[in-house]
């Protein structure tokens, strides 16, 4: 396994000029207009694998990485309905670069729902002056991704002290801080949040997959690190009755797949326009003008919007469910909308991604193009987490109305 230098300690401080976001509308402007700004070179960071580190740091300028802070700590405290918007604005331009903040803004909720009031105030006023905050989740070696081995540890002197390996780090290796689910001594599941910089703490540069290439989901190595006891979060998976905690996190999966099937369509409609050449027996000047690509066009345009619609009503359902937390039902309801909307864009997302060379010919392969890397992307992120779970919970509550048991963790 390769383990390049990591980043000098400078590199990881919250850029400065960094703007606070007022509104969901102005986080939905804010949002168009960074992905304005970094879909041009997305082609070329896929394919050069390159780190997004201006990116990142643009994106901490704008604001949006404090939009879910409460209002009354001085953030905007924007609806799931406009985060969720934001982030798929952000994947139709680039999903890799979309797909690192996500941790940062389930992590955000982790501090602001399970918290204690001294915690919401240090954290939120990092993120409100551009900190991002990074993974450290998974591991490998136990019969899932989350048997936990990593432990934080008392001394003898009273302090606290991290250690372990953690895999598929997305956002670490850039970020200000590393959010780490741990054991401690009562083998109890807490997240540990630590500086990027602290000692003992190592990110390595290697991501390999083929496609969300820029996310550079890593590994990161924890020894003997240490950890203020104002740092971490007690419990956050264990909370009594059934929250949209989980559904929050999903969400944000969801409208990553749903901007890459729109990215997808909107590259291979303009590569038939643009480009392609009509087959002999279609009988037409331009390839645009096949009825039968057309016909295509037309029914991959249907399932985005469909996948798009669902993600919207899968977020209101969530901001209903969130301003009625004693209401089970409504929880319910919102955890299986969610389920419903990340299952299918996941598949949404595959099909156009597939499709769209159905519009071309041979030379929609030609790298140059960078249509593959939708596939790609796709493929990739929605290895996530299986849609096949998604929808046994959706059927089980379709046959007899059952819903997901409240401590399931992916919705």
């Amino acid at each position: 396994m390769s383990e390049a230098v990591s980043p000098p300690v400078q590199q990881h401080a919250a850029p400065a000029g960094v703007a606070v976001i007022a509104s969901d509308a102005e986080a939905l402007a804010a949002a168009a207009s960074y992905a304005a700004a970094i879909r041009p070179d997305a082609i070329a960071r896929d394919r050069e694998r390159r780190l997004p580190f201006a990116e990142l740091e643009e994106l901490a300028r704008t604001g949006l990485l404090g939009i879910r802070v409460p209002r009354a700590l001085g953030g905007a405290e924007v609806s799931n309905a406009t985060l969720t918007e934001v982030v798929r604005r952000i994947a139709v331009a680039d999903p890799a670069v979309a797909q690192i903040p996500q941790n940062h803004w389930a992590f955000v909720e982790t501090i602001t729902r399970f918290g204690c009031d001294e915690q919401r105030e240090l954290f939120c006023a990092e993120f409100l002056r551009g900190a991002r905050l990074g993974n450290a989740l998974a591991e490998r070696g136990g019969r899932t991704a989350r048997d936990w081995v990593t432990r934080l540890t008392r001394r003898a002197d009273g302090t606290l002290q991290l250690d372990g390996r953690k895999y598929y780090t997305t956002g670490a290796l850039t970020a200000q801080w590393i959010p780490v689910f741990c054991r401690d001594d009562h083998d109890e599941v807490v997240v540990a949040y630590v500086p990027r910089d602290a000692p003992g703490v190592e990110v390595h540069q290697d991501w390999t997959a083929f496609g969300q290439r820029a996310t550079f989901s890593g590994t990161t190595t924890l020894e003997g690190v240490a950890v203020d006891p104002a740092w971490v979060i007690r419990s956050p998976l264990s909370r009594p009755g059934p929250t949209t905690f989980a559904a929050f996190g999903q969400i944000i999966h969801a409208a990553v797949d749903a901007g890459i099937a729109r990215g997808a369509l909107q590259d291979g409609t303009a590569f038939v326009r643009e480009r392609a050449r009509p087959w002999s027996e279609a009988a037409v000047d331009r390839a645009a003008d096949d009825p039968h690509v057309v016909r295509l066009a037309g029914e991959l345009e249907t399932q985005v919007r469909a996948a798009e619609a669902l993600l919207v009503a899968a977020a209101t359902a969530l901001d209903v469910a969130d301003a009625a937390p004693a209401d089970t039902d409504a929880i319910t309801e919102a955890r299986l909308w969610v389920a419903a909307a990340k299952a299918f864009a996941g598949e949404v997302a595959l099909r156009v991604a597939t499709e769209i060379f159905d519009f071309s010919g041979a030379s929609a392969a030609d790298s140059a193009h960078g249509l593959d890397r939708h596939w790609r992307n796709a493929r990739t992120h929605t290895l996530h987490d299986p849609a096949r779970s998604k929808h046994l919970h959706l059927g089980r509550w379709t046959i007899d109305g059952i819903g997901p048991a409240a401590d399931h963790v992916l919705i």
